[in-house]
């Protein structure tokens, strides 16, 4: 199984974080590199508005297949030199059910741009994270990953059983509908988001690759539902623990919460590895696994391997901008940076670790600071309305707006704009009037310390190779030894 697959996935890690340039390190270094998927669309307008520093934007959307569709975003969103610091970048529309359609011709040529730069100059495998709870720009950003030539894709936060059928549709370029969670939908609806490849194809082309799918899954019942509902293939599971950064499950059961006010979590929230086995797929074990002894530990459970994601979040290659990587790492060095698992920080519901920094959106007095503002809408909750269309609300928009959208007031308090706040982690941060700047949420998983593994003890950089080679040389010392987990190194 391990001569088949990677041994170590680098994790889909927040919008731009998981970029070009870390998934095409990490690829190079002989694993599966993972851009994230997330939010490509605005990276793309905030990196040319940005004068695309180094060209890369430019030489990416140059080799894109689709006529006519790089003048016409080289014409809307590139500035020479740059904006100036003060300006604002690009409004986008937010997606919808069914587009718009310009908003769509963009994200699928972001998503080419995203992996074909990873792709670029080497002959190893690139794969790309998407979130199934951002349903709305789901059908555009596979299908441009997929004419980039892609070769896994990932997706996890919910059951994505609907995912493979359009991958096998997407090889042939043809259309495709995915179901979309609305809440009060009422029978006769239509809850579907509509894509064909026809809209914005307009000249025959070969057919695409099929990436291979991997699901990740917090839990045997759900990698179970996949195999036996999913609508094709599924190629393996990546099972993510509630270590993991960004996004984690909510605990199994009614959710209690320790003194420090993060969730419980316990024993029914573990997966068995026993019997993934019995599903015969590959499955890799993320959540805390970035140490070379826990890749051990995987391999000596059956895995193929595992996926990490906080111990590259911070390498030389990752896009989190530098002046906060440098801050975190230092502060990783003298043991002061801390991770909190927020239960109600995300509008979705779902827990999301937050590193505490100063000056971030960690902090309560900056996140009051903030005029409450949904204009990105990446996480929002679509249900139906009185008049039967399909509308869309978030708890971290006004409170007002909720509220006249039906939304529970008290659903609201503490809740952040995770969109906004990802985007700043990038170096990317919205400007408002010429004065408020977007601040920061930066996340990582609870063993943030393992980075000291691979860090120097000055606190400065190090590289996506480094890590590579830090869990492979001791990985393969205690590949078939259980003591390898010891509960020293656990």
């Amino acid at each position: 199984m391990g001569n088949l697959h990677p041994t170590i996935i680098q994790g889909g890690m927040g919008v731009g974080i998981s970029g070009w340039k870390l998934a095409r390190a990490v690829s190079k270094a002989g694993q599966l590199g993972v851009v994230s998927g997330t939010a490509l669309d605005q990276v793309l307008v905030r990196r040319l508005h940005d004068g695309d520093p180094g060209g890369h934007m430019r030489r990416a959307l140059e080799n894109y297949p689709l006529p006519g569709v790089a003048a016409r975003i080289l014409d809307s969103y590139f500035i020479p030199g740059g904006k100036a610091a003060d300006a604002p970048y690009p409004r986008l529309p937010m997606h919808g059910k069914d587009g718009p359609h310009d908003l769509w011709e963009l994200c699928i040529a972001a998503n080419f741009v995203e992996v074909y730069l990873a792709r670029e100059g080497h002959d190893g495998l690139v794969g790309v994270n998407y979130l199934e709870k951002v349903q709305l720009p789901t059908l555009p950003s596979i299908y441009g990953a997929m004419l980039a030539g892609v070769d896994y894709v990932l997706m996890g936060a919910g059951i994505p059983l609907k995912i493979p059928g359009v991958l096998d549709a997407f090889v042939r370029h043809e259309a495709v509908t995915y179901p979309l969670y609305v809440v009060g939908a009422t029978a006769g609806t239509d809850t579907h988001s509509h894509f064909s490849p026809s809209d914005f194809v307009h000249q025959p082309l070969p057919p695409l690759k099929r990436p291979k799918f991997l699901a990740i899954i917090g839990s045997n019942t759900l990698a179970i539902t996949m195999v036996r509902k999913a609508n094709g293939r599924v190629d393996g599971f990546v099972v993510e623990g509630p270590l993991a950064g960004g996004h984690n499950a909510p605990p199994r059961g009614k959710l209690t919460l320790n003194s420090d006010g993060e969730p419980i979590y316990g024993v029914r929230d573990e997966v068995d590895p026993v019997k993934l086995l019995e599903l015969g797929l590959p499955f890799w074990l993320a959540g805390g696994y970035g140490r070379p002894e826990k890749l051990g530990e995987a391999l000596s459970l059956g895995a193929a391997g595992i996926q990490a994601g906080s111990i590259f979040a911070f390498c030389e290659e990752s896009g989190l901008d530098e002046a906060y990587k440098k801050r975190i790492l230092k502060g990783i060095a003298s043991g002061e940076v801390r991770v909190f698992t927020d239960p109600v920080a995300s509008p979705t519901d779902f827990p999301f670790k937050i590193v505490q920094l100063e000056g971030t959106m960690s902090e309560a007095e900056v996140y009051d600071e903030r005029p409450r503002i949904c204009d990105l809408g990446y996480l929002r909750e679509a249900y139906q309305t009185d008049e039967g269309t399909i509308a869309f609300r978030c708890a971290a928009e006004p409170l007002s707006v909720y509220a006249a959208k039906g939304g529970k007031v008290e659903n609201t308090p503490g809740r952040k704009c995770i969109c906004n706040g990802l985007l700043a982690n990038a170096g990317y941060p919205q400007v408002r009037g010429g004065t408020y700047v977007e601040k920061a949420l930066i996340t990582a998983g609870t063993d943030i310390d393992a980075l000291k593994l691979v860090l120097p003890p000055d606190g400065s950089a190090y590289t996506a190779a480094d890590v590579v080679a830090l869990l492979l040389n001791r990985g393969a010392e205690c590949s078939d030894a259980l003591a390898c987990a010891t509960p020293e190194s656990a």
